[in-house]
């Protein structure tokens, strides 16, 4: 089993069961504990002055691995790799700066950054991490940042792999990005008409006067999905049963629900597991055109399927 998107919440013991004939199943006991944990670092003391010592501490909630290592960060930029503590003796002003660590392994997953010796460290916020949407849909990707009040803001954009300067300026973003800039230390990227090509790593830059510049690493992961019905089996006998399913490559929004049509036509109260239509037992007037949607994306349907339903019954 597959779990992709992992929350806190996803925390639990998971248990295989195996269904046989004559009503036969099987369990096996005690599961698989799985513990999803944040990283986190934190700094003792809170506060420090410059001479004085401090302690950084990469925290999980348990041991990711058997003998885990940590990747150190400052100001968003590769800085070491170490055990889970890391020790400054006598803080000066080259140790100033904002640090961050993860997990080697998850390097795309960064503890919040704390502040050593400055109180106006770089430092870049997003305001999710992961984001799945539809096709043709509109997202909006946000971040709040913080920069040394010795330097002045000089522009700031979004940017990727593929295109390493303001995304904007490329002619196949041309009409579609928008950026918001409505709350100080706070930046939002709008696009639209999104594609599956515009599926990356989404990264923002703040230039500022002195040649100053950072970038907040690693970005969000945007993944832009179509939806897609699947039908179990396409064509059934009266009394038969038939599960159709709403499919996408990755999970939109946190609880998706659906929305199911036949004929062009809204299903009221459907029989639905999940993402799964069920029909069963299926009977003639369920033959016809099925499509589907995630319920805060209702207008963006699936391609319809065609479910046939063969007649059994004399007279029918």
């Amino acid at each position: 089993m597959t779990i992709t998107d992992l929350t806190e919440k996803d925390s639990a013991e998971y248990k295989f069961r195996l269904l046989t004939t004559d009503e036969g199943r099987c369990s096996g006991l005690p599961g698989v504990m799985l513990t999803v944990t944040d990283i986190l670092l934190e700094m003792d003391p809170t506060s420090v002055s410059e001479g004085e010592r401090v302690t950084l501490r990469c925290r999980t909630k348990c041991p990711v691995g058997l003998n885990p290592t940590y990747i150190w960060y400052k100001n968003g930029q590769y800085l070491e790799q170490r055990a889970s503590s890391k020790n400054y003796n006598f803080v000066n002003s080259e140790d100033a700066g904002s640090y961050s660590c993860a997990v080697k392994g998850h390097e795309d997953l960064h503890s919040p950054a704390v502040c050593v010796h400055n109180s106006n460290c770089w430092s870049v916020t997003y305001t999710k991490r992961r984001i799945c949407v539809l096709k043709g849909s509109t997202v909006d990707i946000s971040c709040s940042y913080t920069h040394p009040t010795s330097y002045i803001e000089q522009g700031s954009f979004w940017f990727t792999q593929k295109h390493p300067v303001d995304i904007s300026s490329y002619s196949e973003y041309a009409g579609r990005v928008k950026y918001n800039r409505n709350t100080e230390n706070h930046h939002t990227m709008i696009i639209t008409d999104l594609t599956e090509k515009d599926s990356a790593e989404y990264k923002f830059r703040l230039p500022t006067t002195d040649e100053g510049r950072f970038s907040g690493l690693p970005g969000v992961i945007l993944t832009v999905t179509d939806i897609l019905l699947e039908m179990d089996p396409m064509s059934v006998s009266e009394g038969e049963r038939v599960t159709l399913r709403c499919r996408t490559k990755c999970t939109v929004g946190l609880n998706p629900t659906y929305i199911w049509y036949k004929n062009g036509q809204r299903l009221n109260n459907p029989i639905t597991s999940y993402n799964s239509l069920i029909l069963d037992p299926v009977g003639s007037e369920d033959a016809g055109n099925y499509s589907c949607a995630v319920g805060c994306f209702e207008r963006i349907n699936s391609p319809e399927e065609t479910l046939t339903v063969r007649c059994e019954y004399m007279g029918c």
